[in-house]
């Protein structure tokens, strides 16, 4: 949606159960479509309300940018539903290169700061997902337990097509797919899983500094992340 822009011709914003299942936007009786030209059809109330809110909230011209839950909904429509496997695998992947498992070797201030946040959500993987990861001092690669990479591929196949595209910007924001995992199902908090994504580049903000440039860049992807979180819940009626 980023490239599109239209004026505003639509005076009312209604939300209506479809006939098919799912809930759809209507802008004066007509429905709403996603760039595919594919009729957008959410999965819940909840999510086609917020939808609507940010068509209702729309000026004279149409600001793409200020409708994320528009924009994620196109996303699981038209390009996850096309896409699944080869979206599925992407995400998954990052269980053989997990953030949580490439530790540092100095100074022992961040060495603490990874063990503390970092090992308690590698053990809550193991006895609340079933899947233990190797953690390891450096960059080099880690070979991680082929049966441990399948249930991680098994647990991302298990989501719709609607929490995939929440789950791709957890992970791929985050750099972990077990952080993604814990803020998906509701067991770690968003702000802190955003945190514990951090603690490389905030502990380095401390010794040199902060950079501008830097900063305003974990600005715009702290706020991807917690829309990510925020995308998930609606998919899930019980958790909004």
């Amino acid at each position: 949606m980023s490239g599109w822009k239209a004026k505003r011709f639509w005076a009312n914003v209604t939300v209506v159960e479809e006939a098919e299942g799912g809930w759809g936007v209507r802008l004066d009786g007509r429905g709403v479509k996603t760039p595919a030209k594919t009729a957008l059809v959410v999965p819940t109330k909840a999510m086609a309300e917020a939808i609507a809110a940010e068509w209702q909230a729309q000026a004279e011209m149409v600001d793409p940018r200020t409708m994320p839950v528009t924009r994620s909904a196109n996303a699981a429509i038209d390009k996850v539903a096309s896409q699944r496997s080869e979206v599925i695998d992407l995400i998954a992947a990052y269980g053989g290169s997990d953030l949580l498992c490439y530790r540092a070797e100095t100074p022992i201030t961040l060495v603490d700061r990874q063990e503390e946040g970092w090992g308690a959500w590698l053990r809550w993987a193991k006895t609340s997902l079933g899947v233990e990861l190797v953690s390891a001092k450096g960059v080099m690669h880690i070979p991680q337990d082929a049966k441990a990479l399948a249930t991680l591929h098994a647990l991302v196949a298990g989501h719709s097509n609607f929490e995939i595209a929440a789950l791709h910007d957890l992970v791929g924001i985050s750099g972990s797919l077990v952080l993604g995992l814990a803020v998906s199902q509701g067991a770690l908090d968003p702000e802190e899983g955003w945190r514990l994504s951090r603690l490389d580049e905030d502990f380095q903000a401390e010794v040199w500094g902060e950079d501008e440039e830097a900063v305003e860049t974990a600005i715009r992807k702290k706020a991807d992340f917690l829309h990510a979180h925020r995308f998930m819940t609606l998919c899930q009626p019980h958790r909004t």
